[in-house]
């Protein structure tokens, strides 16, 4: 791979990497779709690229997959929820986001430490990338277990997906076209399931709050 394409790569890596503090500090819900459907073509860019780089066709077909889930039909069914549900703002953090901030560099030192070993026995044209993914996996996870909305869960939830097909694509030029027509109905199925659950708690509730559900359990 000439110097110019990895360098795109890795670009294309820092990207995902200040989206995902982005979305980690994002209060407004609407502005965090925005993040994720950038943190989308971030990823569609990188595996059009490894596709051009490897001369691998079936990476086309993720991209286009890629494209029309990421970028355009879940953004616009997360557009409708927070419509129908009435949500703009994610006002309540466990955590306040300056520590947010903090805690996530400190994630990314781990990341990079642990996927160092992997990085040497990777023969992929990225290597360097994959402490880059790890850290957007484990900065995901952390939005998803600060935040006191289900929303802004679900959204950390989608992104940390989005940081393993990254890792995938370019540590292991890809995963099988089944595997990943499998996850995309996975994930369409999910949203589905969403919506209706959403609902219920809006109806029962009159909030999104997480906290409401141990009532249900209580009941």
């Amino acid at each position: 791979m000439t110097p110019l394409y990895s360098q795109i790569l890795n670009l294309l890596a820092a990207l995902m990497l200040i989206l995902a503090f982005a979305m980690l500090s994002q209060r407004r819900i609407l502005s965090l779709i925005h993040l994720f459907t950038l943190q989308g073509l971030t990823v569609v860019c990188a595996t059009a690229l490894v596709a051009y780089i490897t001369r691998q066709p079936e990476l086309y077909y993720s991209a286009a997959l890629t494209l029309v889930l990421k970028v355009f039909l879940i953004p616009w069914l997360l557009h409708r929820l927070i419509q129908r549900l009435r949500v703009q703002w994610d006002l309540e953090t466990l955590i306040n986001i300056p520590t947010l901030m903090l805690v996530g560099i400190v994630l990314v030192i781990i990341a990079f430490n642990l996927a160092a070993p992997i990085a040497q026995l990777a023969i992929s044209i990225a290597r360097g990338a994959l402490g880059i993914a790890l850290a957007c996996v484990l900065l995901s996870f952390m939005m998803m277990i600060t935040r006191a909305k289900a929303v802004p869960q679900v959204i950390g939830f989608l992104a940390m997906e989005n940081a393993l097909f990254f890792a995938a694509t370019s540590a292991t030029y890809g995963m099988p076209m089944m595997v990943e027509l499998g996850i995309a109905l996975d994930v369409l199925v999910g949203m589905l399931i969403l919506g209706v659950f959403l609902f219920q708690i809006r109806e029962q509730f009159d909030s999104l709050d997480i906290h409401h559900l141990e009532k249900l359990k209580e009941d």
